[in-house]
């Protein structure tokens, strides 16, 4: 394995395969590491807000190869039964399979030049004099001057060179889903974004995401919640899930236990410390997560796309202002919202309620969710309407805790993922 490259990526998700194209596009040397091949499948609902078309104007084209589906309308249930319908005047959300869009993005960084090292699994990351030795499970070993760690919520390079000693169980959600054709399990609404909080008073979240040909269908708890009051296998409560959703009418056909696929998704915030002079963390290895919507693959694309901006210019540190200035305020006023909504399942109740009576105000929640309105101004609009809302809103977070100190709430209520 050479090792004449200036960057190394591990992981060829959305956060590494978008640092790739534009550090080749710059006219770096890349070498894009990732443990499988591509087309590969990833556990994932497959929501992207729609704002990402405009942060990413060069995915037009690219997103008419691949299976694409446009939402405007959100179904929303509250643990106590609660249900409204949401209607928004544009898209809201673009529905994608990531193993169709995971690929196209390494496509895309191929062609600008980078080098996809693929089925290279990443097993060790040191530092030596030089830059970061890193060691693949086939025994091959590269040097490289800088590294991007795009390699998940379990990151390999995060851990091994001291940025993640370990997410905390409260941290961490297990997300129980399956992504399956409409051959074998349909939405009966296709054109709907279902989802629940405490769905039956689960003290869990569940979803229903429909794609243009498929359907992913997901159920999950916060992590130390679940090891201490869920006595259920995880597919034998997704296999419950879909057929309560079936009998309900939401679905239609059955559960297929090999396109299930659980995984841990970090909830807990950024990391205190994404980057040094060597070493960019991006995506889920960085904690890059928004903690009301969960949507990761946006802030998976922005922060690998920063990664890269910093390296080009040549000021690693610079990474962390630069994710600061655009997405730190979201996600710091998305933990905000999270710790008010979902420290009290009653607070679900009156959101749902509320948006149930008062639409218009509501819809202004969704675009604040789907990234087409700022928190500032959702809340402004809460406070004309909901004044004392408002307040205990923006005082939510006053507990002495930081605000990056993303503690669910007692009764394990999480944002879906998307």
């Amino acid at each position: 394995m050479r090792t004449d490259c200036d960057v190394a990526i591990v992981g060829a998700g959305p956060a590494g395969a978008t640092a790739a194209r534009r550090l080749a596009l710059a006219g770096a040397r890349v070498r894009l590491f990732d443990r499988a091949t591509f087309p590969r499948n990833k556990p994932c609902g497959g929501a992207i807000s729609i704002r990402a078309l405009r942060r990413f104007p060069h995915l037009a084209e690219p997103l008419k190869t691949i299976d694409t589906r446009l939402i405007s309308r959100l179904h929303l249930e509250s643990p106590n039964g609660g249900r409204v319908e949401l209607q928004s005047d544009a898209p809201a959300a673009l529905m994608i399979r990531r193993i169709e869009f995971d690929a196209m993005l390494v496509r895309l960084a191929r062609e600008a030049g980078a080098e996809v090292v693929a089925g290279a699994e990443i097993v060790q990351a040191e530092r030596t004099g030089n830059g970061i030795r890193l060691s693949t499970r086939q025994g091959q070993a590269i040097v490289a001057p800088q590294v991007v760690a795009a390699d998940g919520a379990n990151s390999v390079v995060a851990r091994r060179l001291g940025f993640n000693s370990g997410w905390p169980a409260s941290h961490v959600a297990l997300d129980m889903m399956e992504e399956t054709p409409f051959d074998a399990l349909r939405c009966t609404d296709p054109d709907l974004l279902w989802v629940a909080y405490g769905y039956k008073q689960s003290h869990g979240y569940a979803y229903v995401f429909p794609k243009k040909n498929h359907v992913n269908v997901g159920i999950g708890y916060v992590l130390d919640h679940f090891k201490k009051t869920i006595d259920a296998p995880p597919y034998d409560l997704q296999r419950g899930f879909v057929g309560a959703l079936c009998s309900e009418g939401v679905l239609d056909g059955g559960s297929d236990r090999s396109r299930f696929t659980p995984a841990l998704i970090p909830v807990g915030g950024p990391l205190p410390r994404t980057a040094d002079d060597r070493v960019i963390l991006a995506g889920d290895a960085g904690g890059f997560v928004n903690g009301f919507s969960a949507e990761g693959i946006y802030y998976a694309m922005v922060t690998g796309d920063l990664a890269a901006g910093a390296l080009a210019s040549g000021r690693a540190r610079g990474y962390i202002k630069s994710w600061g200035r655009e997405i730190g305020a979201e996600l710091r006023d998305s933990v905000r919202v999270q710790r008010f909504l979902f420290r009290h399942p009653s607070r679900i109740d009156g959101l749902v309620d509320g948006a149930r009576r008062h639409p218009a105000l509501a819809l202004k929640i969704v675009e604040y969710a789907m990234g087409r309105r700022s928190y500032a101004s959702a809340r402004r609009a809460l406070l004309l309407r909901f004044p004392q809302v408002a307040f205990r809103l923006a005082f939510a977070a006053s507990d002495g805790r930081s605000l990056w100190d993303n503690q669910p709430s007692p009764s394990g209520h999480l944002a879906p993922r998307l």
